[in-house]
């Protein structure tokens, strides 16, 4: 959105409402005022009593359309406000408001910027033409206010002179200059929301984006999960035929095996299918096949040289995990520490917590950095990624804040067939 064509928005009817309320409620205070102004006898000879009542109307009844048609309204008012001070119609304290509000008006409502300036100086410069005219002809009358001393430069006719014009020029200037204001604000919030729009949506593209990605990640690794088990059953399907007929006990184990290793890949297959994107990527990524848990000490050392202070600790007695799940384990311990190295802060230190229950595993990354600051800044792209990974493998996450201080990464996933295959995997070796 460019800023030199920007036009500011009409109210809405409840704009317009309000409009029509303030030009009434000034009406009625108009009217009051002229009966006051009339009762002190403020002119000698003042207008009559139709003419003022056509004046008060006249100045106040068109701003109920002022931001509906603010240059028209101002042209009007001010061709009122001049004829209701030429025939003398005792009021000076709501006329100038009224006049006011319709020239700040055009300034902070409309929607042509060039006309609103030619309007306002068109307006302005006529105004601060009679009032030098009245001054000039008040000074050359020698009858006009006859009490006033003329002698001197800083007389008191001059200095009432002097009075007069710096008046209207604070009067007319602060008309302009609070109107542009008005509209300089109306526009930078306006492109400060449609900004804030475009970043929420950018923001939302590049979450779906990340999420995309990552599940292309996923169904890559999918190939390394099952190349595994097919790997396995070639080894053991050859091995079964080798000692079919001298042990078929041990034939049978392997075929047993086969078997474990067929479900165990159907069942990660299923986990891992809707991942499978038509679209491919070049990004390189680390084989499930090579990654793991067994190398969560070395990721613990690679943070320690990046400056941050690393523990590991393995609760339980650990069991064989399949290389699907013990690769998301590893990714999401790979992605909490590195947003512990971003976002803890100095003198953070980090507890990397892998611990076997009887039926799950659970690994848990807590540092002491930051916390909530850090959550805070942070995009929560690498929540996603690692959301996806283990809800991927039937698995829970958990991320946030700790109450202590800090930031915790816990990720917890059955082990269900993995394990069993795993178990039985090394019972043969």
């Amino acid at each position: 959105m460019a800023t030199d064509e920007w036009v500011r928005e009409r109210p809405g009817p409840d704009g317009y409402r309000r409009d029509a309320l303030a030009a009434f409620v000034l009406m009625i205070g108009t009217a009051l005022s002229s009966m006051l102004y009339n009762r002190i006898g403020w002119y000698n000879d003042p207008a009559p009593l139709w003419m003022s009542a056509l004046a008060v109307v006249g100045l106040t009844a068109p701003l109920a359309f002022r931001r509906r048609w603010p240059e028209a309204v101002a042209f009007f008012i001010a061709i009122a406000f001049y004829v209701s001070q030429q025939f003398m119609v005792p009021e000076l304290l709501f006329s100038n408001i009224a006049l006011f509000m319709a020239i700040y008006t055009v300034g902070a409502w409309g929607r042509n910027r060039r006309r609103a300036n030619v309007v306002r100086g068109i307006i302005i410069a006529a105004m601060l033409v009679w009032v030098v005219v009245n001054l000039i002809v008040t000074v050359s009358d020698p009858d006009a206010v006859p009490d006033f001393s003329r002698s001197g430069i800083f007389s008191q006719l001059a200095s009432l002179a002097i009075i007069q014009v710096v008046t209207n020029l604070l009067y007319f200037g602060g008309a302009f200059f609070f109107g542009n204001t008005a509209w300089r604000a109306a526009r930078e919030k306006a492109l400060l929301s449609a900004r804030t729009a475009e970043l929420s949506e950018e923001r939302e593209r590049r979450a779906v984006q990340a999420v995309a990605l990552d599940r292309l990640r996923i169904a890559r690794e999918l190939h390394d999960v099952v190349a595994h088990h097919v790997s396995v059953m070639g080894i053991q399907a050859g091995a079964a035929r080798r000692v079919l007929q001298t042990d078929p006990a041990q034939a049978s184990a392997s075929l047993e095996l086969i078997e474990t290793s067929a479900r165990t890949a159907v069942d990660e297959l299923h986990r891992l299918l809707t991942t499978l994107r038509e679209n491919e990527t070049d990004t390189a990524s680390e084989s499930a096949s090579t990654r793991g848990v067994e190398q969560l000490e070395e990721l613990a050392e690679q943070t320690r040289h990046a400056g941050t202070p690393v523990s590991v600790q393995v609760i339980g007695d650990p069991v064989p995990l399949s290389p699907l799940v013990s690769f998301t384990l590893f990714r999401v311990a790979q992605e909490a520490l590195t947003n512990t190295r971003k976002h803890a802060g100095t003198g953070a230190t980090a507890d990397v917590r892998l611990r076997y229950e009887p039926d799950a595993v659970e690994l848990e990354v807590a540092d002491t950095g930051l916390g909530r600051a850090a959550a805070a800044r942070g995009s929560g792209l690498g929540q996603v990624g690692m959301r996806e990974r283990v809800v991927a493998v039937g698995g829970d996450l958990e991320v946030g804040p700790r109450s202590r201080g800090g930031y915790l990464v816990r990720a917890r996933i059955p082990l269900m067939s993995s394990r069993t295959l795993a178990a039985r995997s090394a019972e043969h070796a």
